[in-house]
């Protein structure tokens, strides 16, 4: 087990270190030069020498990549605002912010909002699907199948103005989604996210009620299942001892990916209901030509899903034995 999540670790540091590279010389590469958005309308040749100085663009694209790679790990000091403490990403061109303090104040919505659609999707997808599976052929499993074919093919950005009208502007049944900080107050955390954790997690939970169905319904034509029936256990106890942990494996695997769909899913639904989180800073970032905090945010960002799938690996691993020993 523990062999496999460090083989696990170290494949994702590689692609880490790889993206970085990538992001890297995307940065430098692109046709408008980074010390021209610095400096703005007013630019002298003067000005634009001196940025050039200090974001150290006058040294070849190595010794570039070095200087943001030992930044990144030991932080820098050649910045005009200040000393930039690791991981350095620098500052932002358009608010003149350290982009790791600005990430790091977007990031707690962000968090709060995959998070509570997850869990939302999985109890929902996985609970309709399992009881479909359970009552498969009647009514029960016939409306959840058509129920979530339906729903699977609706839109974030349809569903968000269409709960907005209903349970907002109409029947008043909840306030306008805002974020307030769990140590501020859970109870206005809470309320303030519930309808962008529905409408994120509607249409994954629809998803996942026919996957969890289809991989129960597989599990029960097991051998080891029929075996367990043969000897004379209760077909509830078959359900949920044998066939219910079988089912959870391909469902693991395709979490992982899906927590990236979560959270580029998370950009959509911020915007429709006007969130200040991770997602909306990416779209800004592109908006006003911030190098550094784009940067900063696809690095981040994958980071953030490499660790995800580490997770989901380990309890992939934990599940079928077959992983730890192979």
């Amino acid at each position: 087990m523990l062999r496999f999540l460090l083989r696990r670790i170290l494949g994702s540091f590689v692609i880490l270190v790889l993206l970085t590279v990538v992001a890297f010389l995307l940065f430098f590469g692109m046709p408008r030069d980074p010390a021209l958005l610095m400096c703005g309308k007013t630019c002298t040749p003067d000005a634009l020498a001196n940025i050039h100085h200090t974001l150290g663009l006058d040294k070849s694209i190595p010794e570039q990549f070095w200087i943001f790679l030992s930044g990144l790990v030991s932080g820098r000091n050649d910045f005009e605002q200040g000393p930039c403490p690791a991981p350095c990403f620098g500052y932002s061109y358009h608010t003149n912010e350290l982009v790791w303090s600005t990430l790091m104040d977007r990031l707690p919505l962000t968090l709060s909002l995959a998070a509570g659609a997850t869990v939302a999707f999985l109890f929902v997808g996985l609970g309709t699907g399992l009881l479909a599976a359970w009552k498969r052929g009647s009514f029960v499993d016939k409306s959840f199948t058509a129920g979530s074919m339906v729903l699977s093919s609706m839109q974030i950005y349809f569903l968000g103005p269409l709960a907005l009208a209903i349970l907002v502007y109409q029947t008043h049944i909840f306030e306008e989604p805002d974020y307030t900080p769990i140590t501020d107050n859970p109870a206005a955390w809470f309320t303030g996210l519930i309808i962008p954790w529905a409408v994120l997690s509607t249409i994954f939970a629809a998803q996942y009620t026919r996957m969890a169905r289809s991989s129960m319904i597989e599990q029960l034509q097991e051998e080891h299942v029929r075996t367990a029936r043969a000897k004379g256990m209760s077909g509830r106890y078959v359900f949920f001892r044998y066939a219910w942990r079988g089912s959870l494996i391909p469902i693991i695997t395709i979490l992982g990916i899906d927590l990236s769909s979560l959270l580029g899913g998370a950009i959509i639904t911020e915007y429709t209901f006007g969130l200040p989180g991770l997602g909306r800073l990416a779209v800004e970032s592109v908006q006003f030509s911030d190098l550094p905090l784009l940067l900063g945010v696809m690095l981040f960002s994958a980071a953030v899903i490499l660790l995800c799938n580490i997770v989901v690996d380990a309890c992939y691993a934990f599940i079928d034995p077959r992983v730890r020993l192979s």
